[in-house]
């Protein structure tokens, strides 16, 4: 990974009302700003929003098929969340991720440690989601077995 690159990961990924209730539902998150569209109703924002942990769940799924995907071996924390603007029902997430920092891991040789942020906007270019994630990944001068564990793609005949 290049300190500095940017990914824009696309497609985005509109929520639905379904989404955020859903994922209050399996997350048992009962807050009724998520559920309650009568009491959300009369909150300051006048409506129900979109839970902030699927916008945060959904920003590092989108990030997954351009940096992790075969090469990560253990998430090993986040920071710096904030959700500066809410996301509503109907809005489009479209995130970004940006690499902070790399390094070869000290203890175990074939893997470093990424550092990325992660930036979330809404259709209108709204942030609405930053995240910073570190990440155990594999280098990809990786011991010869490891790469045997990912499934190499299929011949052609």
């Amino acid at each position: 990974m290049e300190i500095g690159a940017r990914f824009l990961h696309r497609p985005g990924r509109t929520a639905t009302e379904t989404d955020n209730v859903l994922f209050s539902a399996l997350t048992m998150n009962t807050q009724p700003l998520h559920l309650d569209a009568a009491w959300a109703g009369g909150s300051p924002f006048g409506e129900r929003l979109v839970n902030s942990m699927w916008t945060l769940s959904t920003m590092v799924g989108a990030s997954v098929s351009q940096l992790t995907l075969g090469t990560l071996v253990a998430q090993l924390g986040m920071s710096d969340i904030s959700f500066p603007a809410p996301l509503r029902h109907g809005d489009t997430l479209y995130t970004e991720t940006e690499i902070l920092d790399a390094r070869r891991s000290a203890s175990r040789p074939g893997q470093g440690v990424v550092t990325m942020r992660h930036i979330g906007r809404n259709q209108d270019g709204v942030v609405v989601a930053t995240a910073t994630r570190v990440a155990l990944m594999w280098c990809e001068d990786a011991d010869p077995a490891r790469q045997a564990a990912v499934p190499a793609p299929a011949a052609e005949e």
